[in-house]
């Protein structure tokens, strides 16, 4: 019953698992058939489910009960800078498991890893993976999402349309004090090794973003997210 699965089919009785869902099922996990799992289909949906057939590329599955979760309101995104050493990864794991609805790749002026041509399409479908198997992990009925790499243009224009809180060490407000504006999404960005450079702050800020501060402390890029994703947690009431 520790397992967790998306699933490729998934109604009120029946659940199917295919190609690589199937196969660490069936080769990995060794499912067996009569055990039982639970499943879910990334949009609110999660059922505990009985196997009835096991291949390696499919697995059917009898629904013994089916719940539907309502979406977290609000939405967190977060919008983080590429770091090296995989420290980038580290934070949108974590914040994934946390509660992010989506993340963003940042490329940040002062971000060391540097993601063009190729990279970019490879880095995405990197950080999907990524999240979608830390969503498993950590059980979430909805998925998590990685949107295009963004640039600090990009980013600028989102602030616009949503509440946007720049991760800043210095900042004179607290992240905690901050009213959540209601009908738009949460972005927390989060800055390379190097922090938001000085240019960035000021675009940022002219465009409508926040910045704000954890606590007393410097905090990794790795570590700085999903911080503020814990300390929001409780405020938002996103571990009921």
């Amino acid at each position: 019953m520790a397992h967790f699965y998306l699933a490729s089919a998934l109604d009120a009785e029946h659940a199917e698992l295919t190609g690589e869902e199937a196969r660490h099922a069936a080769q990995v996990a060794r499912l067996r058939v009569g055990e039982r799992l639970f499943v879910g289909d990334g949009a609110g949906r999660i059922a505990e489910a009985e196997a009835i057939e096991v291949a390696r590329d499919r697995v059917a599955l009898r629904v013994l009960a089916l719940r539907q979760e309502p979406e977290p309101f609000p939405r967190i995104v977060l919008a983080q800078a590429l770091a090296k050493g995989g420290r980038d990864e580290a934070a949108i794991q974590a914040a994934t498991e946390l509660g992010a609805a989506a993340v963003i790749p940042w490329q940040a002026a002062r971000s060391v890893t540097r993601w063009a041509g190729a990279k970019v399409d490879g880095g995405v479908a990197r950080w999907s993976a990524i999240v979608r198997e830390a969503g498993k992990q950590s059980m979430r009925p909805w998925a998590a999402e990685v949107r295009p790499l963004a640039s600090t243009a990009d980013l600028a224009s989102l602030a616009g349309r949503t509440r946007m809180l720049l991760l800043e060490p210095e900042a004179d407000t607290r992240l905690v004090d901050v009213d959540v504006a209601p009908g738009l999404e949460l972005v927390l960005v989060v800055g390379p090794e190097g922090g938001i450079a000085p240019e960035e702050l000021e675009r940022l800020s002219g465009a409508g973003a926040l910045p704000v501060r954890l606590g007393p402390h410097v905090l990794r890029t790795s570590t700085a997210g999903p911080a503020a994703i814990a300390a929001l947690a409780p405020k938002l009431d996103l571990w009921p």
